[in-house]
């Protein structure tokens, strides 16, 4: 014995009910149309039924519950914040120095080429840049920076 066992459609359900209490609202007459052509509504439309749905007494809480809980499954986009890079606003004397100490004796060492020409665009050393830059000193030079 086999049962004919159909699918509760909640949000078909909650669509139509609020369309009974407003029947003129082109709002809730767009989300019954999208939901009927794609088969689904996005987050964002899902909170504009939630809200108009639960001021509507007629509706059970059960409904509304469950339209809530496929609001919280689904996915937000989350767009992380554009990070601007960090400027000197005043010269930083000792790694400049420290700098033209190493180049003045090995012109062609890159990574302290790679030093200069951020101090030259006004960009911040990172502190592991300043610690690297130290060693430098340290190893190339023969005395400790200031």
């Amino acid at each position: 014995m086999k049962r004919n066992l159909q699918e509760v459609d909640v949000i078909l359900n909650v669509l139509k009910q609020v369309l009974a209490v407003y029947p003129t609202s082109t709002f809730t007459h767009s989300l019954l149309k999208q939901y009927q052509e794609r088969g689904g509504l996005s987050k964002k439309q899902l909170e504009g039924l939630y809200h108009k749905a639960s001021g509507i007494k007629t509706i059970s809480p059960g409904k509304l519950a469950t339209i809530q809980a496929i609001i919280l499954k689904k996915h937000t986009n989350h767009r992380s914040i554009a990070t601007k890079p960090v400027f000197i606003e005043e010269t930083d004397a000792v790694s400049i120095q420290k700098v033209a100490d190493i180049l003045s004796k090995y012109p062609q060492h890159k990574r302290v080429l790679f030093f200069k020409m951020k101090q030259e665009s006004k960009e911040m050393l990172s502190p592991m840049e300043k610690t690297e830059l130290e060693k430098f000193h340290t190893l190339l030079c023969g005395t400790p920076g200031k």
